[in-house]
């Protein structure tokens, strides 16, 4: 465990100096690296300020060490908690998505037209194929696969399938999609029902089925669009 050394406590500060008064009076930008930290922190702990604990984590790691910080490692600070280590986890994530530039190789679903790029020619498949996207929390596709291909009909899928490449690709999202030969997009009762068996089975292991797509010739439904995701 990493004690905190002592400095001045924030009530003792002039209210000007304080953190999150500073922020409403001068900007975010005009913040320390200490400051912003101790906002993140919020409260200290019996002895210690949350700029005591802010300022004994930068020393302890350098500024740019913070990015790879696990969970268990804000914890030794004394005077993280739990509760704490989540929130600055959080706010270092989200601005690594804004900032940090995703690899332009691996494709980002953002919306339908997204997915259907990477569906082209499935219309013409003369049997059922069932494809299953893998996604990360980026929404970056990490892994594409043909989970199945059937008759003319719609295939007898296994949940197992589908789910074993999320597991071993560390999947969080899937997208499915499969052609319909008839070049009708209708979902059969047989879509609906299968859909919705692995919906329920994604929801056990933790991974989201976020849309089901059927294609046609030139035209496609979107279980997530009608509203059935």
């Amino acid at each position: 465990m990493i004690y905190p050394q002592k400095y001045m406590k924030i009530k003792d500060l002039p209210k000007h100096m304080r953190p999150r008064e500073k922020l409403i009076s001068k900007g975010v930008a005009n913040l320390t690296d200490a400051e912003l930290l101790a906002i993140l922190i919020r409260t200290g702990r019996k002895g210690f300020s949350s700029m005591d604990i802010a300022k004994t984590l930068l020393q302890k790691y350098p500024k740019k060490q913070l990015l790879n910080l696990t969970y268990e490692d804000y914890l030794k600070i004394m005077g993280i908690d739990s509760s704490k280590a989540c929130t600055i986890l959080s706010a270092i994530e989200l601005s690594k998505r804004i900032f940090i530039k995703p690899d332009p190789i691996i494709p980002i679903i953002e919306n339908t037209e997204d997915v259907l790029a990477l569906l082209i020619g499935m219309s013409e498949y003369r049997k059922e194929h069932l494809i299953a996207l893998y996604l990360n929390a980026r929404n970056q596709v990490i892994h594409k696969e043909i989970v199945s291909v059937g008759t003319i009909n719609m295939s007898v899928i296994h949940p197992r399938e589908v789910f074993e490449p999320a597991v071993s690709k560390l999947a969080v999202q899937i997208i499915l999609a499969h052609n319909h030969p008839t070049g009708d997009v209708t979902p059969s009762d047989t879509d609906i029902e299968t859909t919705n068996q692995l919906i329920q089975a994604g929801t056990i292991l933790g991974i989201d089925i976020i849309d089901h797509i059927i294609v046609g010739e030139n035209k496609y439904y979107s279980f997530k669009e009608q509203d059935l995701i």
